[in-house]
């Protein structure tokens, strides 16, 4: 896949993306990649997203395991392929069994465990199918993270469904060694996400 837009490299950038380019890499994050390259055309832009992105992933009361699975429904949906790829390891990482991450990937309902889990697949499902989320899903999200918690892990989907548009739409190619392994039948349509059953 090409990218739709210019992704220049650290020579290639003027002061101002320079600077912001710096301030990334020399960040929590490490590197530069994903949408953070399609944003440095506004250097503003990129810098704010970049600080959102750091405190949604690594200053809310979700773990890493809890919020990777947020991500992991979030890049399924929206059929991004580098959101998946990136975040797939990242959940390896985190602690998410490859069985959950497989369901995940094929469209099916994981394999979850213990109410986190549960709680999180549930509020995650039901805001990116939906747009809204049932009394159920936010209170059973709230008697777990408290308020915060709810405010935070709807704000990291709605900032991971930003990343994946931005990805999929200047079509951001993935880092080299990685294959697209998400089955996309229609790039305009969104995946289904299987809503969990609910024992009687």
């Amino acid at each position: 896949m090409t990218s739709r837009i210019s992704l220049p490299d650290r020579d290639g950038m003027d002061d101002a993306q320079r600077r912001v380019f710096d301030m990334i890499v020399r960040g929590r994050r490490g590197v530069l990649v994903g949408p953070l390259r399609a944003a440095l055309h506004n250097p503003q832009l990129a810098e704010r997203w970049s600080q959102l992105g750091e405190t949604l992933r690594f200053d809310t009361r979700l773990d890493p395991k809890h919020s990777e699975l947020a991500v992991l429904l979030t890049a399924r949906r929206w059929n991004s392929q580098l959101e998946w790829a990136i975040h797939r390891r990242d959940s390896e990482r985190a602690g998410i069994r490859a069985e959950v991450i497989e369901a995940i990937r094929t469209g099916q309902v994981p394999p979850l465990d213990g109410p986190h889990e549960i709680a999180i697949y549930d509020y995650s499902v039901e805001l990116l199918s939906g747009g809204n989320v049932g009394d159920a899903a936010y209170a059973a999200v709230v008697a777990l993270w408290g308020e915060a918690g709810v405010v935070e892990l709807t704000a990291l989907i709605g900032y991971y469904a930003l990343v994946a548009a931005t990805l999929n739409v200047h079509r951001i190619p993935l880092p080299e060694g990685s294959i697209a392994e998400l089955e996309v039948g229609d790039l305009h349509r969104f995946a289904e996400l299987p809503a969990r059953p609910i024992p009687a």
